[in-house]
């Protein structure tokens, strides 16, 4: 193909940060979840909410980095890799209870404002915010190279902005003796996570759904694979993710009279490859039409797949995905009948 599927260095190489920020997130977690009971601090529970979208973001990179190391095998021909969409929508789940929790208290606390013991709640944040900026240190340096690493960094990042919030809001409670002071800020990080849990729990539903990977387009696809010389028709297109960052597509590809089949599909896999990120790719080329011309740039109208006839088509693959166990010898396409 031209191209080296294997980024195993670089995801072994980030593990070790990944563990040391998730470690030093997880005990200030516990920390924060005790200070917020002991100072009577809403803003500190909100806050600790918060803190564990990083928790779990941490948590998610980590099972994606090892279990892409996992094979597929004879029972799971793709692997493991959706274990972290179905982790990412049972944590999202918990951390919407935990934010309806904490607005619905802060409704309470507008009626009937609490004591607050500001001094222990500015010691904790001013902890969370030396511990966010530890984690951001631990995992600038993956942000660039590895999505998961740059996911995680974006919810350490996020939090450490709440760390200061909740560290103003103390300064001003202790010297202004306002109390609503602590369930405003409340709201204001709770409002916050529940978006970005929203966006976690929407993109896995999205994996778990065989959804279009964000940043793809099929269009755009489907025109690319078109613009090839010798390309006829392209349907039964199918675009999924496989996990959050780990697209596959599989296509028919109609092909003119005379072309190199073989020659053909390694160019169309080398540009889905470098204009699309997508490297499990399987071709379907088939000598005869049975399908709308590209020149339309409309997917055809067909049969439900496996009715129109293939015979004598030449079937390809692109991409060839590592397999084990003596009864790996299933072709790489999507699991569609």
């Amino acid at each position: 193909m031209g191209h080296d599927h294997d980024h195993l260095p670089s995801e072994i190489r980030h593990e070790k940060p990944l563990w040391w920020a998730l470690g030093l997130t997880t005990t200030f977690l516990i920390v924060e979840v005790a200070g917020a009971f002991w100072t009577n601090s809403l803003a500190l529970l909100s806050d600790a909410a918060h803190m564990a979208t990083d928790t779990l973001a941490l948590m998610i990179a980590l099972v994606a980095v090892r279990l892409s190391r996992r094979p597929p095998d004879a029972r799971r021909t793709y692997g493991y890799a959706r274990l972290e969409a179905l982790g990412a929508m049972i944590n999202g789940g918990m951390l919407f209870v935990v934010a309806g929790y904490i607005l619905w208290e802060a409704v309470a606390r507008f009626r009937q404002p609490q004591e607050i013991a500001s001094t222990g709640m500015l010691v904790i944040a001013a902890f969370g915010l030396l511990i966010n900026l530890i984690s951001m240190r631990l995992l600038r340096a993956g942000s660039g190279e590895n999505l998961n690493v740059k996911g995680a960094y974006l919810e350490v990042w996020a939090d450490m902005l709440g760390s200061v919030a909740v560290i103003i809001g103390a300064l001003l409670i202790r010297w202004t003796g306002w109390k609503p002071i602590d369930p405003i800020l409340a709201v204001l990080i709770g409002l916050w996570v529940l978006p970005r849990t929203w966006v976690l729990m929407r993109e896995a539903i999205n994996v778990l759904l065989e959804g279009v990977p964000k940043g793809i387009q099929v269009d755009a696809v489907r025109a690319r694979l078109c613009a090839h010389e010798g390309v006829q028709d392209v349907h039964d297109l199918h675009v999924w993710a496989l996990a959050s960052s780990t697209p596959a597509l599989t296509a028919h590809v109609v092909v003119a009279e005379g072309v190199d089949a073989d020659g053909l599909r390694r160019r169309l896999g080398s540009a889905l490859h470098e204009d699309f990120g997508i490297d499990h790719v399987t071709l379907q080329i088939e000598a005869d039409h049975c399908g709308d011309d590209c020149g339309d740039g409309t997917p055809a109208s067909h049969a439900p797949h496996g009715d129109h006839d293939h015979a004598g088509h030449a079937h390809a693959r692109v991409h060839e995905p590592r397999r084990s166990g003596p009864d790996a010898q299933g072709h790489h396409g999507h699991p569609h009948p």
